[in-house]
């Protein structure tokens, strides 16, 4: 009977794992409140910036101590803003940029991508044949012999040897 009249208390489970996630779930913040709501990221018009140079641009210019300062309090934008967008107003683009990723490759940026690398293959190709022909030529004259001059047939038709197979 002096059992039953004691409260029993659960099994210690201290320093197990169902201990350490009960303490943590004990701790752990509740997601209420104005912290629950995830920060967005401001983003800025180009006719706000241009109006926060000019102010600031008027505040530089008028001497007080403080008045860049005070602009960007009332205005709510940080120096880095200022100088970010006074960079980019010195190149000439105030506009808002996109951010992430860029788009999507293209099917027409993917044969341009495919024929500037043809181009440069057949350049490379090229190359090599102007100096075997460059080599052929100082041979010849080495050994006394004259080559023949060719025409237009002979330039009509592929030199075999010269002209690589098309690579994969």
């Amino acid at each position: 009977m002096l059992q039953m009249s004691k409260k029993q208390s659960p099994p210690s489970v201290e320093g197990t794992g169902a201990a350490i996630r009960q303490a943590a779930r004990s701790s752990a913040p509740s997601p209420s409140g104005p912290a629950a709501a995830k920060a967005k990221r401001r983003t800025f018009t180009a006719e706000f910036k241009r109006e926060v140079l000019r102010e600031v641009d008027a505040a530089r210019a008028s001497g007080d101590a403080g008045a860049v300062g005070e602009v960007l309090r009332r205005l709510g934008v940080y120096s880095s803003h200022v100088t970010q967008w006074e960079r980019q107003r010195e190149l000439g683009d105030l506009a808002l940029k996109k951010r992430g990723r860029k788009a999507s490759r293209t099917a027409l940026g993917d044969e341009v991508e495919r024929l500037q690398r043809r181009v440069a293959r057949l350049e490379s190709d090229l190359k090599k044949a102007e100096t075997v022909i460059d080599v052929q030529k100082k041979l010849a004259s080495l050994f006394g012999e004259m080559l023949p001059i060719p025409t237009e047939e002979d330039f009509a038709r592929p030199v075999a040897g010269l002209i690589s197979r098309r690579r994969r």
